[in-house]
């Protein structure tokens, strides 16, 4: 992080976090108080809600009672009685529901079962559903299309000197209980008895409203509960509101803490600006100095290489000479090249077909010194070629080949390096050695600049083979374990 990065992120701590406290307190301040003004309207609502509940049941109850007394002079009474019209029996309910503006009716006897129904007329003398007597209940009422739930009221009726029950109610569906929540910001559910999937009570007011809910004949009553709940869209919006203009106010802020510091950081960070510039200047010259030992190596072996010739085989010096000078010359290309490219400061890559059997050969001369290894290649014939710089590709091979030898610690080990066709159109360079390996925790940071284990080594080795594959396009990877060598692999797409 530089200097005036640092100075910009101090600044906009020492100016925002006190904002921040002072805005946050304010806003929790203006929330908890919109907040309990609407909890007590939607408590208000609710109790209006339960309230309108209790006089659907009393409206229920004052019906059944006008009924009662309609019974009393009715031909009804007497069918019952005598069981001479069963017709009209039959069809008393359904002509009483309508009158009454019952959703459901039903007549039942001291027997508990149904003498006729206005919901459903084949429900004749099976047993009734029947709710315990006093206030109301919830009932599974059935019909030709299927169930429905009733809120029902009872009450009793004598003829003859038998005891019938009156069973009146309305539909409980989503009309009704749209009607009661008046609000859209309230909403009205019905939990019964063993619902797998009871409805969502996040945002209830107040405690359920508990009513008996009867759903056989048996005559069990379960507790089922009626649930206010309201959604919170209203609060929220005012809370959005209110966190809009403080991210407004905080964000103003902070522009302003940005010019401050920027204008700040121009007048006290040039001397820090400077020392970073010299930093960099020394990483690329630890890279130049890299890449121009990797050129002066393969001259230093030859001349070695001349050196021994002259001492022990004079007579074959100029016939040693002549099949070096492509290696002397080779390198002093590179070495002309590397330095074109730097003094740009931006190495123009020349893409080009190319065969990178004849560069491995080519980059297998610098090695011609050691001694210690055994170089060992497997290059198959008519391998296609690649699109790729050939003095990057060079540069690429000389690395690996290079940390592959030092791997070996001058100990005996061998070098391997081979060519195949790869998957999708690539062709495959393997560059494999039986050296000391690598731990998984120095493979991790095998490619990072300025990591080395070799002592005077730069770090940046496999950093700049990485850097040079990916611009080809290409990939790297590597395999290796501690003990058991390493083998790094680079996949370069097809000319």
């Amino acid at each position: 992080m530089t200097f005036r990065t640092r100075l910009l992120a101090g600044f906009g701590v020492v100016v925002l976090v006190p904002l921040a406290v002072f805005g946050l307190g304010m806003r929790g301040a203006m929330s908890g108080r919109v907040a309990a003004e609407y909890e007590k309207r939607v408590a208000a609502l609710a109790d209006v809600i339960r309230a309108d509940i209790n006089g659907q049941s009393d409206g229920i109850a004052a019906r059944l009672a006008a009924l009662k007394g309609a019974l009393a002079v009715d031909h009804f009474r007497v069918a019952v009685i005598q069981g001479d019209d069963r017709a009209y029996v039959l069809d008393y309910a359904g002509s009483a529901m309508r009158l009454t503006g019952f959703d459901f009716l039903q007549i039942v006897d001291d027997e508990g079962r149904v003498v006729t129904s206005g919901h459903f007329r084949n429900e004749y003398d099976r047993p009734a559903a029947i709710p315990p007597p006093g206030g109301p209940a919830l009932v599974r009422a059935r019909t030709a299309e299927g169930d429905f739930l009733a809120l029902v009221r009872s009450d009793s009726v004598r003829f003859g000197g038998r005891w019938f029950k009156l069973l009146g109610g309305a539909r409980v569906d989503s009309l009704f209980l749209a009607r009661l929540a008046r609000d859209r910001e309230l909403a009205i559910s019905v939990q019964l008895p063993g619902d797998s999937t009871p409805p969502d009570s996040t945002g209830q007011v107040g405690p359920p409203l508990t009513l008996p809910y009867v759903a056989s004949a048996d005559g069990q009553a379960l507790p089922a509960r009626i649930v206010v709940t309201h959604s919170e869209s209203l609060l929220a919006a005012l809370r959005r509101n209110v966190n809009f203009w403080f991210a407004v106010a905080v964000l103003a802020t902070a522009l302003v803490a940005l010019l401050v510091a920027g204008w700040l950081s121009t007048r006290f960070s040039r001397p820090v600006t400077e020392m970073e510039h010299r930093a960099a200047l020394g990483d690329l010259a630890r890279q130049v100095n890299h890449d121009i030992k990797n050129g002066l190596a393969p001259l230093r072996n030859v001349f070695r290489h001349f050196a021994q010739v002259a001492q022990n085989e004079p007579a074959n010096l100029p016939k040693v000479f002549a099949e070096r000078q492509g290696t002397v010359e080779s390198s002093i290309g590179y070495l002309e090249t590397l330095a074109a490219n730097y003094a740009r400061l931006s190495p123009q890559a020349t893409e080009r077909p190319t065969d990178v059997n004849a560069v491995v050969r080519e980059a297998l001369r610098r090695v011609a010194g050691a001694d210690h290894a055994e170089l060992r290649t497997e290059l198959p014939d008519r391998l296609p070629a690649v699109r790729v710089d050939p003095l990057a590709l060079r540069r690429v091979i000389e690395n690996l080949i290079g940390n592959a030898v030092d791997s070996l610690e001058g100990k005996p080990g061998t070098v391997t390096v081979a060519t195949e066709r790869g998957a999708n159109g690539t062709v495959r360079l393997l560059v494999k050695d039986t050296g000391h390996g690598m731990s998984k925790a120095e493979l991790d940071r095998a490619f990072d600049d300025f990591y080395t284990t070799k002592p005077g080594g730069t770090g940046l080795g496999l950093s700049i083979v990485r850097r040079l594959i990916l611009d080809s396009k290409g990939t790297l990877k590597v395999d290796s374990a501690r003990g058991k060598g390493s083998t790094f692999i680079v996949e370069l797409p097809v000319a």
